[in-house]
């Protein structure tokens, strides 16, 4: 057995669902179709997707003499958890959040493989999709899938519910890339369902409308014409993998990833009434680290004005003297959807002008 296919069956023993090997080097239409994506200004505040641009078109900067990729592919298609008693828990979270942060957990995988790549002789090095690397490129090309409509890797075995990893390798490639047939045909329910019309029809997402990126990585207010479409997603959406037929019959569940019912409903309170230190404790190693404190306070404020669950009408108040400005323009934002003119009034004084420009677009409306 040679070292790929032994490579290949550690990845799988280790956890992978699914395992494939793809050439290194990127097409040059691909490189141009994602310097496109970029230049149209899709990727929002994501600056440093433009960065690593020059590193996402040749691998061989990440790893000298590389030939060939083992692409790693890992379920998060966990079946659906009971809310736990007590708190304030509305609102939906993205299923990959559900369990403490991927990458760490991952990247132990990746280690492993580097390890035995190098006792092979080989060179490698892994990512956890957070390095500047073409995944899903990879992915289709190593059969895994192919890119939905939605922009996501979607899988006839596993769905749209996918976690990607790569191992680059100085091994040869093996042949030209054979990439997975679409299967995605006349079918257009992720396009249609996503609530914000972030899907164009180019199968690449507009972050800039996209409820996943407006929840974890926008800085500031969410652009008040966006609000009502992030409707209950308090971290992420999962709309456009939840509707893609393979989906709904993919199998198996997730059986490396294991999911935490305190991350999939988290209790709202907890983002209220502490400080960043605090919550980074009390978050340690999990996705939502991401926003930060006071980005889980704003979305836990937009999933309130949408919902108007009473349970959560302290924290309304609480967001509406909490210390970061963002939070408070959220609050305000939520009073008056739940047409509370009374306890918008003070955030009309409120020292940080978007807090009274939402107090006072409120009282209008």
């Amino acid at each position: 057995m040679g070292a790929a296919d032994l490579l290949a069956d550690l990845a799988q023993h280790l956890g992978a669902d699914a395992v494939g090997w793809a050439p290194a080097a990127v097409p040059a239409h691909a490189v141009e179709e994602y310097a496109g994506w970029l230049d149209a200004g899709r990727h929002a505040g994501m600056t440093y997707l433009e960065r690593q641009l020059p590193a996402r078109a040749d691998p061989s900067t990440r790893l000298e003499g590389v030939g060939s990729v083992l692409v790693l592919g890992v379920s998060h298609a966990f079946a659906e958890l009971p809310k736990p008693a007590g708190g304030v828990r509305v609102g939906r979270v993205a299923r990959y959040a559900w369990t403490p942060d991927y990458h760490d957990q991952l990247q132990p995988v990746l280690t492993r493989l580097e390890t035995e790549a190098a006792a092979l002789g080989v060179r490698a090095r892994g990512y956890v999709d957070h390095g500047p690397v073409m995944e899903r490129l990879y992915a289709a090309s190593g059969f895994l899938g192919w890119r939905g409509k939605s922009g996501m890797l979607v899988s006839t075995r596993l769905g749209a519910f996918v976690t990607l990893a790569v191992l680059l390798t100085d091994l040869p490639c093996g042949g030209a890339a054979t990439p997975h047939p679409d299967r995605c045909g006349r079918c257009l329910r992720c396009v249609s369902a996503c609530p914000t019309n972030a899907i164009g029809n180019d199968r690449a997402i507009d972050a800039r409308r996209c409820v996943s990126y407006l929840t974890i990585e926008h800085r500031g207010p969410v652009p008040h014409d966006l609000r009502a479409g992030v409707g209950e997603w308090l971290f992420g959406c999962d709309v456009c993998s939840e509707v893609c037929p393979w989906s709904e019959h993919a199998g198996p569940l997730a059986r490396v990833l294991r999911p935490d019912p305190e991350l999939a409903h988290p209790d709202l309170t907890r983002f209220f009434g502490g400080s960043e230190r605090a919550f980074e404790r009390a978050f340690a190693d999990t996705a939502f680290l991401r926003p930060r404190r006071k980005g889980m306070a704003r979305n836990a404020l937009t999933v309130l004005g949408n919902t108007r669950a009473p349970q959560g009408w302290p924290l309304l108040l609480a967001g509406a003297a909490d210390p970061a400005w963002e939070v408070r323009e959220a609050a305000a934002w939520a009073l008056g959807q739940w047409g509370e003119t009374r306890s918008l009034a003070p955030l009309r004084h409120d020292p940080h002008e978007a807090v009274r420009a939402s107090a006072h677009r409120a009282l209008m409306t």
